[in-house]
C-alpha cells in the first residue's frame, strides 16, 4: 500500500509540474508587464536612438522587443569593470541579445546570470592577444568600447554584442542545454549542412565576405556569420545566398524581408507576441 501511495504522489507531481509551472510563468509575466508599462517610454527612447533593428519593426513588434529587453535585463546581474556605469548600458546589451533571438521562443539565455561590461580590450586566460569579448561558464563578457562601435556602425561587418550573444545562444542550446529552443536546434542541423562546406573552403584558403577570423574554428564561423547577417545583409545575401537563407531559417527572421517597413519574422509555427 505504501508503494502505491508513493507512486501515486510521484505521478501526480509529474502530471501537475508543467501546468503549475506554466501558470506561475503567466502570473510572473503579468506582474512584470505592469512594471514594464511605467518604463516602456524610457526603454523606447534609449533603444530607438541606438539600435537600427528596432526602428524597422512595426509598433506591435517594437513593444514585444521592449518587453523582452526588459525581462532579459531584469534576469541578469551586470558587473562593470574599469568603466563608469550608465543606465543605458544594461538596456542596450539586453536589446542586442533580444535582436539576435527575436524570431525564437527562448530568448533569456537562462544559464547566464552574469554579464560583465569591461572598458575596452582585455586579456583573458593564457592568450596573448587582447579580447573584445568572450563567453564561458562564469558569464558573458563584453568590452563597452567595442560594443558601442558595433551598434553605431563604426566597425563594418562587426558587432561584438551580436558576436558574443551568438556564442551564448549556442552555449545554452548545445553545451549546457539549459535553455533549448526547439526551432533553433532543429534548424541548426540544416544550417550546418550549408555552412560546413563554406567553412571548410575557408580553412583551405578561400576568401569571402566573412573574413579570415571566421575560419578560426566553427564556433567563430557561426558568430561571425551572425554579425554579418545583421550588419551587412545585402552583401551577405548576394555573395553567400544559400548561407543567408540557412541563417534566416535558423534564427527565424530575415532582415531584408520587409512589408511596408515591417521586418518579417519567418513563422513556421505561431509565436505569441510576448513569451
Amino acid at each position: 500500500m505504501e508503494i502505491i501511495i508513493i507512486s501515486s504522489l510521484v505521478l501526480a507531481v509529474l502530471l501537475l509540474h508543467k501546468p503549475v509551472t506554466a501558470l506561475a510563468h503567466r502570473f510572473y509575466l503579468k506582474r512584470q508587464s505592469r512594471i514594464f508599462e511605467s518604463r516602456e517610454t524610457y526603454y523606447h527612447t534609449i533603444i530607438s536612438s541606438r539600435v537600427k533593428f528596432y526602428n524597422r519593426l512595426n509598433l506591435e513588434d517594437q513593444r514585444k522587443f521592449l518587453f523582452r529587453t526588459f525581462l532579459f535585463q531584469r534576469s541578469k546581474r551586470f558587473h562593470y569593470i574599469e568603466v563608469k556605469e550608465s543606465v543605458e548600458m544594461p538596456i542596450l546589451v539586453s536589446a542586442i541579445a533580444v535582436q539576435l533571438s527575436f524570431g525564437l521562443e527562448k530568448f533569456m539565455l537562462n544559464y547566464f546570470d552574469n554579464i560583465f561590461v569591461i572598458k575596452d580590450d582585455y586579456h583573458y586566460g593564457v592568450y596573448s592577444r587582447p579580447f573584445q569579448g568572450h563567453v564561458d561558464q562564469t558569464g558573458i563578457y563584453l568590452s563597452w568600447d567595442n560594443f558601442s562601435k558595433g551598434i553605431s556602425g563604426m566597425t563594418p561587418n562587426c558587432n561584438i554584442g551580436l558576436h558574443e550573444m551568438a556564442h551564448a545562444l549556442a552555449y545554452v542550446n548545445f553545451i549546457t542545454q539549459t535553455d533549448e529552443d526547439r526551432h533553433f536546434k532543429k534548424e541548426f542541423l540544416n544550417f550546418s549542412k550549408v555552412a560546413r562546406p563554406v567553412f571548410t573552403d575557408m580553412q583551405n584558403g578561400k576568401k569571402n565576405l566573412l573574413g579570415d577570423y571566421a575560419a578560426t574554428n566553427y564556433h567563430e564561423f557561426w558568430a561571425v556569420s551572425v554579425e554579418v547577417f545583421f550588419e551587412n545583409p545585402v552583401k551577405f545575401k548576394h555573395d553567400l545566398p544559400d548561407l543567408y537563407i540557412a541563417m534566416s531559417r535558423v534564427l527565424n527572421q530575415d532582415p531584408l524581408d520587409f512589408s511596408q517597413g515591417k521586418l518579417t519574422i519567418i513563422r513556421r509555427h505561431s509565436l505569441k507576441a510576448i513569451k
